[in-house]
């Protein structure tokens, strides 16, 4: 028995090779991971029903419970029984695979130790497929969240499975019940307790690999988030020369490949790392390899370097994989992760090239979502800012007409303030911010119109910080707020009519206010200014409804539009808005 254990253990080192296999050779290991798939699950049969049938050949030849020397067992002789490793084959097969893998593997192993000889060896092909369906049984059951039972929990189903083709050889095997009672005495020990390690060890090569594999992946999954957290507002700007260079670097920063490079459908926008001396930006794709990615949309991989496609001779280049990067479903370039050398292309960089892309397409698509929505918002605005009171210009032309015929040099000073005024107009219809300095000159050029229309009726002054002219704000900011107190200030009071404007900073921002002593504004209105149309004897209060959503727009929570009634008389009209220099700004345009 002790020579016999010996010799199995020596079997039970093909299992184990077995284990190494699936868990260190990627083409096992893709096949391993995902095995809840039809294709998987026929491909781990066939591996399976290879090593059980191996172990069919190399088992140990058994006579009258005498050991007999032998190499290759391909025909045997009635009487004879082997001692093999076929059972652990078909367990660990139903433990890995499922029922359906185990069973698969049971009815083929059986079948061929039937083949191979003594008309007593029949039952082996049913008792091998209850093994095999077993196992898989009782792994599927014990398998949780997706990953395989424990070593111990494996070690007990191995053993139990070796207990069930025991019950089988002994029942069935020879030409009597005593005859299979002698048998099983003499192996069943080292068959029990070598299944039962055998699986234990397989199981255990299994569990290791992968859980070291999830930590490397969880480190990787750390990795990628920094990595899609840098690339963010690179990729937010779109696809284009700048960014790409920006992106490449990080990338290769991260993922520590050979080298990155980043095309739209036309030509290399970036390339980093190995290959740069001709992998050149600017250039139009050069390889055959992205040509194709370009042409289907669909991520290739090659291990070769005659199938990069490079015509180089010297390209250091041995493998890639090419990720197309897409937005709305329309591919607008590729990913490129390069190597050097063609075993550091794994399983995992392959997982992680697809988890990129998808990344980077969104991010793409994030990009371009938020430079249409800038448009739309510019759009809203300048249409907007066309609403602000048309007829104006009808009254300034109708009192320069008039006084045409008395004082023809008011009149020529007044067409120069008009000129002004529809200057700014102008500018303000294509501007989102203009100057502080353009802003008065435009409410100067207002008030001089105005006040020819009613002399003496209003007194406007400034107090305005000169350091703050070249700081920029919404078109009409000012003007809106005067034209508003001159309008609906002071009813039908003809003297007595005062609206201070200041302007000065406060942390960082910049505050206008308009304040009046006129006759206040109803509680009820009050709180609605600014945010809706509020009707009134001479207007609606659209145009500072109109006010506060430019600001909204333009600076989101960082503006303010307040209104509140003074304590003595009047109004007080505050705007706040951030402190943004002209030449800083982004938005003048």
């Amino acid at each position: 028995m002790i020579e016999l254990f010996i010799l199995m253990m020596e079997r039970v080192g093909l299992i184990i090779l077995l284990a190494f296999l699936l868990v260190n050779v990627p083409y096992f290991k893709k096949i391993l991971l995902s095995r809840d798939k039809y294709q998987s699950k026929l491909q781990l049969a066939i591996i399976f029903s290879l090593f059980a049938i191996i172990s069919n050949f190399t088992g140990i030849e058994i006579k009258d419970n005498q050991i007999v020397p032998s190499s290759i067992l391909t025909n045997l002789h009635d009487n004879v029984s082997i001692a093999n490793t076929r059972t652990l084959a078909i367990g660990v097969s139903g433990i890995v695979g499922g029922p359906f893998v185990g069973g698969m593997v049971g009815l083929i192993a059986g079948t061929h130790r039937f083949i191979q000889g003594s008309h007593y060896s029949l039952f082996y092909i049913p008792s091998s497929l209850l093994v095999g369906f077993l196992s898989g049984k009782l792994g599927k059951k014990l398998t949780k969240k997706g990953q395989f039972p424990t070593a111990t929990q494996a070690a007990f189903i191995g053993a139990f499975m070796e207990v069930v083709q025991m019950l089988f050889i002994m029942l069935f095997s020879g030409g009597n019940l005593q005859q299979g009672i002698n048998l099983v005495s003499f192996i069943a020990f080292p068959m029990i307790i070598l299944n039962s390690t055998g699986t234990f060890i397989f199981l255990s090569i299994l569990t290791t690999t992968l859980q070291q594999e999830e930590q490397a992946k969880a480190v990787q999954t750390h990795d990628v988030l920094e990595l899609a957290a840098a690339t963010l507002p690179y990729f937010r700007e779109g696809l284009n020369e700048h960014s790409a260079q920006e992106v490449a670097t990080i990338i290769q920063h991260y993922t520590k490949v050979s080298a990155i490079s980043l095309t739209d459908t036309h030509r290399i926008l970036a390339h980093y790392g190995a290959g740069s001396d001709h992998h050149i930006p600017e250039l139009e794709v050069i390889t055959e390899l992205s040509k194709d990615v370009l042409k289907h949309g669909k991520l290739s991989i090659v291990h070769h370097k005659e199938h990069i496609g490079c015509s180089n001779p010297n390209c250091p280049l041995e493998a890639a994989i090419v990720i197309p990067l897409f937005v709305h479903k329309k591919i607008v370039g590729t990913l490129k992760m390069y190597f050097t050398d063609a075993s550091q292309l794994t399983h995992v960089e392959e997982q992680l090239a697809k988890g990129l892309g998808t990344i980077f397409s969104t991010q793409i698509e994030l990009g371009e979502a938020e430079v249409q929505s800038k448009l739309l918002k510019e759009a809203e605005i300048k249409s907007l800012q066309a609403q602000v009171n048309p007829h104006f210009f009808f009254n300034a032309i109708n009192t320069i007409s008039a006084l045409m015929r008395k004082d023809s040099d008011k009149a020529r000073t007044l067409l120069l303030q008009l000129s002004t005024y529809f200057r700014g107009n102008l500018q303000g219809a294509r501007h989102t911010l203009i100057p502080l300095k353009q802003e008065l000159a435009q409410v100067d050029a207002y008030l001089s119109l105005e006040q020819a229309r009613f002399p003496n009726r209003y007194t406007v002054t400034f107090d305005v910080d000169d350091t703050l002219i070249h700081y920029v704000v919404p078109p009409y900011a000012v003007q809106i707020l005067v034209e508003n107190t001159i309008k609906h200030a002071f009813g039908s009071r003809k003297e007595n009519n005062h609206a201070h404007v200041s302007i000065y900073k406060k942390q960082e921002k910049l505050i206008i206010s308009v304040k009046d002593n006129g006759l206040g504004i109803p509680d009820e209105r009050l709180t609605h200014l600014g945010k809706e149309s509020v009707v009134s004897e001479k207007g609606t209060g659209t145009a500072l409804e109109n006010l506060s959503k430019r600001m909204t727009n333009l600076f989101g929570e960082q503006a303010e539009f307040n209104v509140q009634n003074n304590l003595d008389s009047g109004v007080i009209f505050t705007l706040t808005i951030p402190l943004i220099e002209a030449n800083n700004s982004t938005t003048l345009n």
